[in-house]
């Protein structure tokens, strides 16, 4: 399975891995500590003896939707300025080298087995997370190939997250909203606290959402962050002609506006997109002086950008698209997105949901854009039963349900079923739609 847990801890070492999937397997496979330890304490000190001290800028994103397009956003356009661009996002699809790109390309096996053998040999007797051995692994691998900037997509949280242990040049939260409760806690106010754990003292710090919410904003003036709201301190808007306008115009400044007039809508679908764009574009403004980007690279860079699974649109008939969200804010999202869309005669979802996740309020959302559900399982520890999603649908008032044995057959059905006037949505979970890909015509 492409998808491993990302808190089980690995014991030292008795034999030595020789290949990524090797180093993988054991990760996947290696004894729990217990109650998760999101202290950075383990994983601050591995990175101490490693000297892992990044001397480009290092962008953090957070946020409970959207930082993985805000990432893409940031690393497309400073490949196109020229700049060498480190990225580290999770999880991934199809392969693991997905999480550690250069240039918006995954780094090689070669690549990875070097650095985990070097995290190895540093750690001892410290027992790391999956994460926090590939957190390690990419900013090693991003200070030996000498990239201009990292951009650190944070994987749970903030605070208390592995890619914490960076200082941030410029931080993102993109938008706050319930997930992950039973490690962030149970309402937005305390998720937002722990996301704002990325901003750093006289530091940019991007807000997606306005008005924030009032722990993440009181964070920011506690710390003395230079926090840009969205909406106040920079903003954008749709033009004619399939073009937006960017603006920034940040209140503490003294009179500095910048326009990005008639810009290319982004590559990525989704009428919340411009909003993910815009963040991107004001960390470029704020890191401006270190790292200068022209207006031709933030045109090419919003027309090239690619992110697998966020309400991709796959080419031909019927149409298709694969969205990753799952909880209740991405559902909202891919709601309005399909309302968008272009009418469909017959409407299928494939669908399947991890057991922890706000089910409910995702099949609230969304219920009224299909016409029929084809479910299946997930084969993962957390991923719901056949007969749990059966039950969850039908307490929906949702009864046109074909249930198959694995997401794969599902998609494979409603493929065969559909016309050309058709659509069909696979969404729920990364899982659900990885499953998915494994099998596209």
């Amino acid at each position: 399975m492409p998808f491993c847990p990302l808190y089980e801890t690995a014991p030292r070492l008795q034999t030595i891995m020789k290949t990524l999937q090797d180093w993988l397997s054991h990760l996947e496979t290696a004894h729990s500590a217990g109650p998760i330890d999101m202290g950075l304490a383990r994983v601050g000190e591995v990175k101490a003896r490693m000297g892992l001290q990044p001397q480009c800028p290092v962008i953090v994103v957070a946020g409970t939707n959207g930082k993985g397009s805000v990432c893409a956003y940031l690393s497309r356009i400073y490949a196109q300025a020229g700049f060498k661009v480190g990225t580290l996002t999770s999880p991934h699809l199809l392969r693991f080298n997905e999480r550690i790109a250069i240039n918006t390309q995954p780094v090689s096996d070669e690549m990875i087995v070097g650095a985990f053998e070097r995290i190895e040999a540093a750690r001892g007797d410290i027992s790391l997370t999956y994460f926090e051995f590939n957190t390690l692994a990419a900013v090693d691998i991003f200070m030996r190939e000498q990239v201009d900037v990292m951009v650190l997509e944070v994987g749970l949280g903030g605070r208390l997250d592995a890619v914490n242990i960076f200082d941030a040049d410029c931080a993102v939260v993109t938008s706050i909203d319930l997930d992950h409760e039973a490690f962030l806690g149970d309402t937005v106010e305390k998720i937002a606290f722990e996301k704002a754990g990325v901003f750093r003292s006289g530091k940019p710090a991007v807000c997606g959402q306005n008005p924030p919410p009032q722990s993440l904003q009181q964070h920011a003036e506690a710390i003395g962050a230079d926090l840009l709201l969205i909406k106040r301190d920079f903003d954008y808007a749709p033009l004619e002609n399939v073009q937006w306008r960017y603006r920034y115009h940040p209140q503490h400044s003294d009179g500095i506006t910048r326009n990005r007039n008639a810009l290319p809508v982004p590559a990525l679908r989704g009428a919340y997109q411009m909003g993910n764009a815009a963040c991107a574009l004001t960390v470029l403004e704020t890191l401006h002086d270190r790292l200068p980007v022209d207006l031709g690279a933030v045109k090419r860079g919003l027309v090239m950008v690619e992110n697998p699974g966020r309400f991709q649109v796959l080419p031909g008939r019927p149409l298709t698209v694969l969205d990753v969200g799952h909880n209740p804010h991405a559902a909202r999202a891919l709601r309005r997105s399909l309302i968008n869309l272009a009418f469909a005669q017959n409407r299928t979802a494939v669908f399947s949901m991890l057991a922890d996740k706000d089910i409910d309020g995702v099949l609230d959302t969304v219920k009224d854009q299909f016409d029929e559900w084809f479910t299946a399982p997930l084969d993962v520890p957390r991923g719901m039963s056949a007969d749990a999603l059966q039950q969850k649908l039908a307490a929906h008032g949702i009864d046109n349900v074909r249930s198959f044995g694995n997401i794969g057959e599902a998609y494979r059905a409603a493929l065969a079923k559909a016309g050309e006037n058709d659509r069909i949505v696979v969404f729920g979970s990364f899982h659900t739609v990885a499953e998915a890909m494994s099998v596209l015509p």
